[in-house]
């Protein structure tokens, strides 16, 4: 009896396959943050709690008090607690889930993961500003106060865009930092409000604290108005100690961390 002609084993040439479009790893970042409980009844929150805080305004406020700037100013109350667990939700979701290791098999090039979570937060914080935008026009119609339109500008569109955008990005950093989310949102919450109290306690901080508070240089962006020089100074400082740097830090963590 001959023995059987055994085919050469050759290897799998994977080089000519195209990568995974960031649009499309976009789209799957998008999709997880609503597959899963958490991130679902959050992005059910925000929606319901930036009207919620519109409406009780509305009957609250005095008639010459309901103009648009200040709908817009009430929307960023709740959003700003909000967003940033969102951003905290889309990292950290993946390693308290353990979908990571799922998710850095299929896409072993971890870096266009966290590309496109960064992306995908910022998606999501451009829509929460689309709502908070119609959801204020909408009461600003309704309420039919005198000259509801007044100093209106594309600048103070461009000032509630930049705190939005900074707080999501501040959590997501803050989730690539700790990859664990009760972690991350107790850090997010506590370590501002103590640095906060003790530059008010500590004289020799004052001088700085606008420079590496960022909740004290974010101030002129609720306020409206032009921000001076040293002001948009101060903010970039800030947004580069509690934004920028975590990022930074984070994302190489997670370049290294191990999936289990």
């Amino acid at each position: 009896m001959s023995a059987a002609v055994t085919a050469p084993i050759r290897p799998l040439d994977l080089s000519g396959t195209p990568s995974v479009p960031m649009s499309r790893l976009i789209g799957v970042e998008l999709r997880k943050m609503a597959d899963t409980r958490a991130g679902k009844w959050l992005l059910i929150a925000i929606g319901l709690i930036t009207a919620a805080a519109v409406v009780i305004f509305f009957f609250a406020a005095p008639d010459d008090d309901r103009v648009f700037l200040n709908f817009m100013g009430i929307t960023a109350t709740p959003q700003g607690f909000l967003l940033p667990v969102l951003g905290i939700l889309l990292v950290c979701s993946e390693w308290t889930q353990r979908t990571a290791l799922v998710t850095f098999t299929l896409t072993p090039i971890r870096s266009r993961v966290i590309v496109a979570k960064i992306a995908a937060a910022l998606v999501f914080g451009a829509a929460a500003i689309v709502l908070a935008v119609l959801v204020a026009a909408l009461a600003t119609l309704l309420a039919g106060a005198p000259d509801p339109w007044q100093n209106i500008g594309w600048d103070s569109i461009g000032k509630f865009t930049i705190l939005q955008a900074s707080g999501v990005l501040q959590g997501l950093a803050f989730g690539l930092l700790f990859l664990n989310t009760a972690a991350a949102i107790v850090t997010f919450f506590v370590v501002p409000i103590a640095f906060n109290v003790v530059a008010s306690i500590w004289t020799a901080m004052r001088d700085i604290q606008p420079w590496v508070d960022l909740g004290f240089s974010q101030q002129p962006l609720f306020l409206g108005g032009d921000m001076s020089g040293e002001q948009w100074a101060q903010l970039a400082v800030g947004t580069l100690i509690w934004v920028v740097l975590p990022v930074v830090v984070g994302f190489w963590r997670v370049l290294r961390a191990e999936v289990k």
